[in-house]
């Protein structure tokens, strides 16, 4: 049973399929329309096309209700699906969105319902048609502590599937999705007919967005802002300030009359299958590209928008082009090519549009910004119909929705990027430490404070504000998916917890499982420091007997075998005990929930301030599960003498864990990897060894000493050289 290390080496395996039921079918009945939507009276009948149910009063259609699992994969933190009614109006935005079934243990015991409505009220009034045009980033997500994965996932679900409705049913003007009948259309490739500036101008093929220093001035003064209207632009009114046009060189005819045939043939060479292109030109003041891409790389002031797809360039999507080949182009100082990624989800067949960034400087590092939109819609006779099979009456997970569930992780792992490399700064340093634990416990006083500080490094960072704290609940949850089907994205929507546990997986093999209990346990280090307050202010420290001590161990082996059996009857009623851990309680919520799992915290906590990890010794059942795993370790790092156990006991009475048995074996088991037996195992005053060696060194020297002397003194008197020469 390697848990951790079926995180790192277990094979993806497919997605949950949905069941051919619609899952709205079994939740609406749960609950009256009036109570779901004001006003409501009853349902409507399930539709054929998409399994959404009419929301009624009397006749009058309100809106539509459906389950986001119906459209979205819904898997939370558990492995399991979770479950959101949402309820659409016919402008597009939400009435109503509720969570009626899941898994995630955080949510079923740690936070409070009250929290999770406040949540659900928040999408009230939710804009979908804004949030299709923002890519689904168009609002403000209500974090709760201690669930944000949880919390991230629902967001994403209600965003995601509300917007396939929207588009399927057509609501809020959005373009209708596939249907039985729906056509879409592709580029007409074989069109190659050459047309000069005027006429592709006049088609449409060429769009253009101008803004003189005026129409500038007048935006900035009706943003309101003080500072921006207090730096207009200089000059005079009617002067260009930006003239922006783009063109789809990907299209044959375009291209050809635009860029010329040897161009042309440049940009086909460089574009990869799948891959669109665009002809940006410019002229006047501000610059669309202007400087920022070269530090960074990306074009800032410049977006492409389709829908809820939104595309920004990087300098290797981009060439400049030194001139036009078209007769009667106008002049421009900027003339670039830039590339649409295959992977982007772009349809040249479909309105697209070119966002420019005005910026203006209002302070030494300060700037107001404002955006204008120049619409892009190819021509119909650049475009062939395409006629699309038909899909099934129930919709299927596709690799559309795989995509936006690997955005979703991928983003999360750019927002916590700073925070994943402080673990890895930690993980290097705690590395370092038992490669180098001879050289690092050598100055007794400065490991201690070393240990101590970074103990709070791990509470303070990676438990009170970063929530990192691995629980038997995530071996569940790896179980789970192991005979659902794996998928990858669930644990990397955490990035922190998702490198301790590959950090743990390595660990094991080396060092077993002290490497994460000894130090990169929240709890743990809460355990230790408050310990060490205690005896500070001279709390009694209580030490089992070895015969009890040893006979404690077992407990929390028998505590996760127990949650191990209750998990193959009832996932969630494992996890409801898993309430064994008060690791929710006072590290993820920070005792901020219900008495009674307060006052066991409480306990716990207390009991280890005579009795030093007290938890970690006899209950933690995390601490079993690595320890079973950690019998593979392949390396014996901690040095002991032959004298050690047998008559020397110094490490055995002063290791705080009680880990070393009477006859002087470590028991990697129970092991922290706290290290102190290496500070004595080098401390000349307090291991016997090494007192013994330290006397025969000192008497030793003492004799050398002595010796020394009396040469001297031989040397330094020649009388008494003679007289001693005599004798």
């Amino acid at each position: 049973m390697l848990y951790a290390l079926l995180v790192v080496l277990a094979l993806a395996g497919p997605a949950v399929a949905l069941g051919d039921s619609p899952l709205v079918s079994k939740f609406i009945p749960r609950i009256a329309a009036g109570e779901l939507v004001e006003g409501a009276t009853s349902y409507g009948p399930l539709m054929e096309q998409i399994p959404v149910v009419p929301v009624l009063e009397g006749d009058e259609l309100l809106g539509y209700a459906f389950i986001t699992s119906d459209f979205v994969s819904t898997t939370g933190y558990s492995g399991k699906p979770i479950h959101v009614l949402v309820v659409i109006g016919l402008d597009a935005k939400l009435l109503r969105a509720e969570l009626v079934e899941h898994s995630e243990p955080i949510v079923l015991i740690g936070i409070p319902d009250a929290k999770i409505k406040a949540l659900a009220e928040t999408y009230r009034g939710l804009d979908i048609v804004a949030e299709a045009a923002a890519g689904g980033s168009g609002h403000d997500l209500q974090i709760i502590s201690g669930a944000t994965v949880t919390i991230m996932i629902i967001d994403d679900s209600i965003v995601r599937s509300s917007i396939k409705v929207a588009r399927t049913l057509g609501l809020g003007g959005l373009e209708p999705g596939s249907g039985p009948t729906a056509q879409s259309r592709t580029l007409n490739m074989e069109e190659t007919a050459i047309s000069d500036w005027m006429t592709l101008a006049a088609e449409g093929s060429v769009r253009r967005l101008t803004l003189d220093v005026g129409q500038i001035n007048t935006a900035f003064e009706a943003t309101g802002d003080p500072r921006a209207v207090e730096r207009p632009e200089a000059g005079d009114p009617e002067e260009v300030f930006v003239d922006m046009q783009v063109a789809l060189v990907s299209v044959p005819a375009i291209g050809l009359s635009l860029l010329g045939q040897a161009e042309y043939n440049n940009l086909t060479e460089w574009l990869e299958e799948g891959e669109q292109a665009i002809l940006l030109m410019g002229r006047g003041r501000y610059s669309f590209k202007g400087s920022g891409y070269v530090r960074g790389g990306v074009f800032d002031r410049i977006q492409l928008i389709q829908g809820d797809i939104s595309v920004r360039f990087r300098d290797k999507q981009h060439r400049r082009l030194g001139g036009l080949a078209i007769q009667g182009a106008p002049t421009f100082t900027e003339t670039d090519l830039f590339k649409i990624p295959a992977d982007a989800g772009f349809d040249p067949s479909r309105p697209w549009r070119m966002q420019l960034l005005a910026q203006r400087s209002v302070g030494p590092i300060e700037k107001v910004f404002l955006t204008f939109d120049l619409g892009y819609r190819l021509p119909e006779k650049y475009l062939v119909p395409l006629t699309l099979a038909p899909p099934g009456a129930t919709l299927a997970l596709t690799d559309e929705d795989d995509t936006a569930r690997a955005e979703l992780w991928k983003r999360i792992w750019q927002d916590k990027k700073i925070e994943v490399g402080a673990l890895i700064a930690m993980l290097t340093a705690l590395t370092g430490v038992f490669f180098f634990q001879v050289q690092v416990t050598r100055n007794a006083r400065a490991f201690y404070w070393f240990r101590m500080g970074f103990l709070v490094v791990t509470l303070v960072f990676l438990g009170w504000s970063q929530n990192a704290q691995l629980s038997v609940v995530n071996l569940m949850a790896l179980g789970t998916s192991l005979t659902t089907g794996f998928n990858w994205d669930t644990f990397l929507l955490d990035p922190l917890v998702f490198v301790l546990w590959v950090s743990v997986a390595v660990a094991l093999l080396f060092w077993g499982r002290g490497a994460f209990c000894g130090w990169l346990c929240p709890f743990g280090a809460l355990q230790e420091l408050t310990n060490q307050i205690a005896r500070f202010f001279r709390v009694p420290q209580w030490r089992l007997p070895w015969g009890l001590h040893e006979r404690l161990w077992p407990v929390k082996y028998m505590i996760f075998l127990g949650l191990v059996a209750l998990s193959l009857v009832s996932v969630p009623l494992a996890e409801q005990f898993a309430e064994v851990e008060p690791f929710k309680t006072s590290i993820i919520l920070k005792f901020a929930r219900a008495w009674p799992y307060v006052l066991f915290a409480t306990i716990v906590l207390g009991f280890g301030l005579f009795i030093e990890r007290f938890y970690c010794r006899y209950l933690c059942p995390l601490g079993a599960a690595l320890a079973i795993p950690a019998r593979m370790r392949m390396f014996d790092w901690l040095k002991r003498y032959k004298e050690c156990g047998d008559p020397c006991q110094t490490c055995a009475n002063d290791c705080f864990v009680q880990a070393i048995h009477p006859t002087g074996e470590i028991n990697p088991n129970e092991c922290l990897s706290c290290l102190n037996c290496q500070v004595l195992y080098q401390d000349d005053f307090r291991c016997p060894v090494r007192i013994q060696k330290r006397k025969k060194r000192d008497k030793l020297a003492q004799s050398t000493a002595q010796s020394s002397a009396a040469m001297a003194q031989i040397i330094a008197n020649p009388l008494n050289k003679k007289e001693s020469k005599n004798v």
